[in-house]
């Protein structure tokens, strides 16, 4: 099973291919996208993180091999007092080719007169599986709080404003290996393993 990751961005790629790795799943192989002539650009027009991993992992399945699978990730973050935004925009949602402090500052502002006890959020992921008469999905989340401050030098997006429930530390804080037990993108990758254990067993 050969299995091409669907996406542009490296933080993304970079903890897909270590927890595929990880899993040890004989049989399985995972390659990037630049194989085959690198992710193209996408509109990502979907109104659900499903719709938009699907757009993506379609797009590279066009380019590639058909006998191969394209794995693609849409995620972000869901505000309770924005409604559940900045959602699908997280990545634009100070606007289109924006930073990710412009991003955060934006978040920042919108939440400046919530409390803390109020300003629940969770990250969501969503990985989309494609192949040949195949489109599965994996959803997966992680709840928390989100900061007044920034807190943490790794990490990308919102993560040094994202506090989970499970750590006392920002997802900027915490080590690879912790984010890779608790994350949204590592719950979701649960659930996809579980998925190719059960089918390369019945191959």
């Amino acid at each position: 099973m050969k299995i091409y990751l669907a996406s542009g961005n490296q933080h993304k790629l970079s903890e897909l291919t270590i927890a595929l790795q990880q899993a040890e799943l004989d049989g399985c192989e995972v390659f990037s996208a630049n194989l085959i002539g690198g992710m193209p650009e996408v509109d990502e027009t979907g109104d659900t993180f499903e719709a938009n991993a699907i757009i993506k992992a379609e797009a590279l399945r066009l380019q590639g091999p058909k006998d191969a699978f394209y794995l693609a990730d849409d995620s972000g973050i869901e505000i309770d007092q924005l409604n559940g935004q900045p959602g699908i925009r997280s990545a634009r949602y100070a606007g289109n080719n924006c930073s990710d402090q412009a991003n955060n500052e934006k978040v920042l502002s919108e939440l400046k007169e919530v409390p803390e006890e109020d300003r629940g959020c969770r990250f969501r992921c969503v990985l989309a599986l494609m192949g040949e008469g195949l489109t599965k999905t994996f959803s997966g989340t992680c709840e928390g709080t989100l900061l007044r401050e920034y807190r943490g030098s790794g990490g990308f997006g919102y993560d040094p404003l994202f506090l989970p429930k499970e750590s006392e530390s920002t997802f900027a804080e915490i080590s690879s290996e912790e984010k890779a037990k608790i994350s949204h993108r590592a719950r979701a990758l649960r659930y996809l393993m579980e998925y190719l254990r059960e089918r390369l067993s019945l191959n």
